[in-house]
């Protein structure tokens, strides 16, 4: 196997580091993180890092890049409280590495891409339209990373909606079945496929696959 050391990582083009180190860790999930200014301006932005942190309160994070440059994300949901998550599908995959482009604080990625913005309910917070499945989130802490400069955001689930079709009896979601991508790096775009199901590990018993019984 190929090696590499700290100090040949810190000696890397930057280019070259951001994408070995982006892609080392594994796939990454991909979302869209959909918020609302005070002032009415709706923003989309895709994110790799959202996470699930329990799932009683039911609670997700997601990592904050520095915020030395304006960021529409973090201010909006530091002003309204609330921001939205949209899984990406395949039909989405350009329009959603769009959004990465570095638009001038105020500039709505909705208005530059085909993306389309979903109002559910009374929230004001707008969805992504075609989006399997749907957070609306509710902004709850957030823990400063020195490390980095990075910020650790943490958001509780309000309200979920997501396709019937992806729901199992148990009330497990099948997310391969809405066509959801993952991120391979910072712009590798991958379809999981899922391989199979295992019932919950007990020790001095045999893994047990919910799909070859």
């Amino acid at each position: 196997m190929k090696h590499i050391s700290k100090d040949d990582i810190s000696q890397m083009e930057k280019v070259e580091r951001l994408n070995l180190i982006n892609s080392c860790t594994g796939y990454k999930s991909a979302n869209l993180l959909a918020t609302k200014s005070l002032d009415g301006k709706s923003n989309v932005a895709i994110f790799s890092s959202v996470t699930h942190l329990g799932s009683n309160p039911a609670l997700i994070g997601f990592i904050m890049r520095p915020t030395t440059v304006p960021r529409d994300t973090y201010k909006n949901i530091r002003e309204t409280g609330f921001f939205t998550v949209n899984h990406i599908t395949v039909d989405m995959i350009e329009d959603a590495h769009h959004t990465s482009a570095n638009y001038e604080l105020g500039i709505s990625e909705f208005d530059k891409t085909n993306l389309e913005e979903e109002y559910k309910n009374d929230i004001q917070i707008p969805f992504v339209k075609g989006s399997p499945v749907q957070l609306y989130c509710k902004y709850v802490n957030e823990y400063y990373i020195k490390e980095n400069d990075t910020i650790h955001v943490i958001a509780s689930i309000e309200n979920l909606f997501f396709e019937a079709e992806l729901e199992h009896k148990d009330g497990w979601l099948q997310i391969d079945k809405g066509n959801v991508i993952a991120l391979n790096g910072l712009d590798g775009y991958c379809l999981p496929k899922l391989v199979d199901r295992f019932e919950y590990a007990r020790k001095e018993l045999p893994t047990t696959s919910f799909f070859k019984k």
